[in-house]
């Protein structure tokens, strides 16, 4: 197989975007043979654009049709994993939006899916391609920076108006989305959070409903973590807030780095400082440290994950994002829901009965409104969006 017949689930913002790319050249293993969706006029639109794909009006149609070896599944957050598990029971290998799904538990059939499939699962976390955040973590899981001791990141440019969350039914609420900034925007970060940190042992958070905007969901969010070691990891994100800002901060035992306006600076301590600490004789001393800043160009990301999915089916290639990997960053934002709507703790694994039955009222007492259908951006925006943005 010299190219990877891709099917595309879903011709929104996300879906056409991704069509784009591969249209657009930046994707020359893929060819996307097929594409699903359930609205008219989104498949018509598609349609224009390669006439020559098959169009579907749903999912299982195209996923029996044969002309696809993988899916890519760009649709409302809770079918992520349905559609996941139907796509590996078919034998199909399975790309999936970010984020895996809504709650840990059906994430968790999805990983028993995939696992019992022996298909390929990658999912859409397109900022694991950056330079940056891949060299912190090589410092960080080497042991460069020492026992780990504190996170905090700061990531409050995800600045949305009410006119973004006005642009879809779906759009910041429980039944659509799952949730607001945890479940749409600070995926990546909580990603990044757990890849290069690892996960909390327990979260206490404050989720705030429409501060910012007329919506029913989290639209400001303060998390505090705990981990097995004493480190422990806060957590600031907001859509309400300009010009925002985006600081990730790693201290250790062996030094600290910083994140910040697309750099990398490391303090690099001579000497850890737990020895400094236990052994010096003066009280007021500073430990010596070496300094050095690391930048690099930031990649588009989306095409980046499209290829390297691609390359594993085809040669082999090991994944930058597996699939699997989706329920740690989903683990912390159920938690950090069940902390806020509980006002307590809330540990990891997550109390899953417990989260599904605030979930479950939440969707039920939920207001109904109609919205304006959401139109399909342009790749060239997309790529812009969903940059780092520092």
């Amino acid at each position: 197989m010299d190219k990877l017949r891709l099917g595309i689930i879903g011709m929104g913002n996300m879906g056409s975007g991704h069509l784009g790319y591969i249209l657009n050249g930046e994707c020359p293993r893929i060819e996307v043979t097929a594409f699903a969706d359930i609205d008219p006029d989104k498949l018509k639109r598609a349609s224009e654009r390669l006439p020559s794909a098959a169009a579907f009006d749903n999912a299982d149609a195209l996923m029996d049709s044969g002309l696809v070896d993988a899916v890519l599944i760009a649709v409302p957050h809770y079918d992520h994993p349905t559609i996941a598990i139907k796509a590996f029971e078919k034998g199909l290998h399975v790309l999936t939006e970010k984020p895996a799904g809504v709650y840990t538990r059906q994430v968790r059939e999805m990983n028993k899916a995939a696992k019992r499939s022996g298909r390929c699962f990658g999912i859409m976390f397109n900022q694991r391609t950056n330079p940056i955040y891949a060299r912190a973590r090589e410092i960080v899981h080497s042991g460069q920076l020492g026992d780990t001791k504190r996170l905090v990141w700061i990531v409050t440019n995800w600045y949305r108006t009410q006119a973004y969350y006005d642009s879809g039914s779906w759009r910041a609420t429980w039944n659509g989305e799952g949730g607001g900034v945890l479940l749409n925007q600070a995926p990546h970060n909580l990603d990044l959070w757990q890849w290069i940190f690892g996960l909390p042992k327990r979260i206490r958070a404050f989720c705030t409903i429409g501060k910012y905007h007329d919506i029913g969901v989290e639209d400001d969010v303060t998390i505090y973590g705990e981990y097995e070691n004493g480190a422990t990891a806060t957590f600031i994100t907001t859509t309400g807030e300009a010009p925002g800002s985006n600081r990730l901060e790693i201290s250790g035992t062996k030094g600290k780095l910083i994140l910040e306006d697309g750099k990398l600076k490391w303090w690099r301590l001579k000497e850890d400082e737990r020895i400094t600490c236990a052994e010096c004789k003066n009280g007021f001393v500073w430990p010596e440290s070496d300094y050095e800043e690391f930048t690099a160009p930031e990649p588009d990301g989306h095409p980046e994950i499209l290829n390297n999915f691609a390359d594993h089916i085809l040669d082999g290639a090991p994944l930058l994002a597996p699939g699997e990997e989706g329920l740690n960053s989903l683990s912390i934002s159920n938690a950090a829901y069940l902390s806020s709507w509980t006002d307590s703790w809330a540990d990891i694994p997550v109390a899953e009965d417990v989260f599904e039955e605030h979930l479950a009222k939440l969707c039920h007492s939920e207001r109904q409104t109609k919205k304006p259908p959401l139109v399909s951006e342009p790749a060239e925006k997309l790529a812009e969006r969903w940059k780092v943005r520092w």
